[in-house]
């Protein structure tokens, strides 16, 4: 059931989602990986980087309604060694090149370092 819903979310996803999947799909960001909709456990994640463990998250609407369960969900990420990015649907659509900057900050060019030493 979680696959299916993964796969329905990559089939549909918010105009933010494909916007920033746009700029770091196929290693654009500084040649990192990224994943869509996956799972972690009993979770689905907007977008994940394996190499650097870390879950980039964009925020609609729903999230206001549910501050609760994402704290909670967050903190579950963390304790299993994951960073997490909250990025909100406004931002992404409206100053993606501040957000690109973000996390740039957070995702060392992989031309300029071996991966035996994170």
């Amino acid at each position: 059931m979680l696959i299916e819903q993964a796969r329905q979310m990559r089939k549909n996803p918010t105009p933010a989602e494909a916007m920033l999947w746009k700029h770091i799909r196929q290693n654009q960001l500084a040649g990192h990986k990224f994943r869509r909709q996956h799972i972690i456990g009993p979770f689905i994640v907007d977008f994940y980087c394996p190499v650097m463990r870390l879950i980039i998250e964009i925020d609609g609407p729903i999230h206001q309604q549910q501050q609760d369960y994402d704290t909670t969900r967050d903190e579950h990420l963390r304790m299993m060694g994951y960073k997490i990015l909250r990025f909100e649907n406004a931002k992404v659509l409206n100053n993606l090149n501040d957000v690109m900057k973000e996390l740039s900050h957070f995702l060392p060019d992989r031309d300029n370092w071996d991966e035996g030493t994170i």
